[in-house]
């Protein structure tokens, strides 16, 4: 089978990590996959494979959002067409651009499967304005997504959230981020002798607003956590990360190791650590909360999202996206002075990884989506009468064609 793979390499997040794992394991199953991606003739990242790639041009990129030229659309549909094999499918790892909108009817266009991972965090509940505005985001790509041939989300709460906006509930599939627990797993590691603690605390992901790190910051400072015990903060240092670091620094016990790169090196500190800390306000399925559990670590995590589904029944302590704070402040000298029930928590964290979030099983499910799609794709082919001097893909109108009887469709803009 030959995926057409299209989402983004840089900057690191949980888009970018997502797309290396699953086109790795894609190509591990002797499968092939072309990379489309927005692109600046960038260096590929370490631990990506080798496949070819197509870089699609844009004017702005970052964690969150692209923005593509006007041309990226074109330079898209070229390479779709060019691709040789043909793609068997079209796999979007969405990337909140406007060409997530213009997917569905390229892909109709070319005749192509297409598939999308729909990644933006969300809260069960409007709680609070970030919450709020997510949901906002959701509304925006409810009526898209419903064109897509199959949508990949990753927990049941997701699931009915997009069905309430009016996503049909055959195209919707549930397949949960996945970790590759033979790599991130428990081991040894010297990360808590070179910090200088007894205990280490962690939080590891983007300094961003809604990620609410500076929740974790004030409960920690307020709960007078002792010299011996160490909050390690991973992540970008960014415009936010420059506002608290004065505030919150090693006097504290508060340690800034910026963003790392390497993932050895981040295993090594999963290892080293003794709790895993998730504050954020709205959340997907958090891959950096998947990766602690499966190296065996004690999570603490609020219930946005879906990670509050991951921690259940015992399997870590979710609190509430509601006064995080203050919960922290309660909690965090508990997890502190347990020991034996952090060790049970980060062993109950590592069965419900391999029970439920293995990389192994996220990739059986996805080739199996693929299968049965292609399956639906021909047997809906197959109804449509085409003329046997035609070839299927010849029956099909061209984009340039369609474009010029839709000179007045609000796509032209991105063209």
């Amino acid at each position: 089978m030959h995926i057409a793979w299209l989402g983004k390499k840089t900057p690191f997040c949980g888009n970018v990590t997502y797309g290396r794992e699953v086109t790795n394991a894609l190509l591990d199953h002797n499968h092939q996959v072309s990379f489309l991606h927005f692109a600046q003739e960038e260096d590929a990242p370490d631990n990506w494979p080798d496949i070819r790639e197509v870089s699609i041009p844009f004017f702005y990129k970052s964690q969150l959002y692209t923005i593509p030229t006007l041309k990226s659309s074109r330079v898209l549909i070229q390479a779709l067409q060019d691709l040789s094999p043909r793609p068997d499918i079209v796999h979007a790892s969405l990337t909140l651009s406007p060409l997530d909108f213009l997917l569905p009817e390229i892909c109709q266009e070319l005749n192509l499967p297409l598939v999308a991972t729909f990644h933006p965090p969300f809260d069960r509940k409007r709680r609070n304005l970030t919450s709020g505005t997510q949901h906002l985001m959701y509304q925006l790509y409810a009526p898209s997504l419903a064109k897509y041939d199959r949508i990949i989300i990753f927990s049941q709460i997701q699931r009915d959230l997009l069905i309430k906006l009016g996503v049909p509930s055959d195209r919707i599939a549930v397949i949960p981020n996945g970790v590759d627990t033979t790599k991130y797993c428990p081991g040894e590691s010297s990360f808590k002798a070179q910090m200088g603690g007894d205990r280490i605390f962690l939080y590891q992901g983007r300094i961003a607003p809604e990620k609410n790190v500076e929740s974790l910051l004030k409960a920690w400072k307020q709960a007078n956590m002792g010299e011996n015990s160490k909050l390690v903060i991973v992540g970008n240092h960014g415009t936010l990360a420059a506002s608290l670091i004065p505030f919150y620094g090693e006097e504290h016990g508060i340690i800034w190791l910026g963003f790392i790169a390497d993932e050895q090196r981040r295993i090594e500190i999963l290892r080293g650590t003794d709790v895993f800390v998730l504050p954020s306000l709205v959340e997907g399925l958090s891959l950096s909360l998947l990766e602690a559990m499966a190296c065996g670590v004690a999570c603490v995590a609020t219930d946005a999202g879906a990670d509050g589904e991951v921690l259940e029944d015992e399997a870590g302590v979710i609190i509430k996206t509601q006064g995080v704070a203050s919960q922290l402040k309660t909690l965090l000298p508990q997890l502190r002075d347990h020991t034996t029930w952090t060790d049970l928590l980060g062993q109950r964290a590592r069965q419900r990884v391999e029970e439920r979030y293995t990389l192994s099983s996220n990739i059986q499910q996805v080739i199996a989506l693929y299968n049965q799609l292609l399956v639906d794709y021909h047997d809906r082919s197959s109804r449509i009468r085409i003329p046997a001097n035609l070839s299927s893909r010849d029956a099909i109108p061209s984009w340039n064609s369609h474009r010029s009887n839709s000179q007045n469709s609000s796509k032209d803009w991105f063209l």
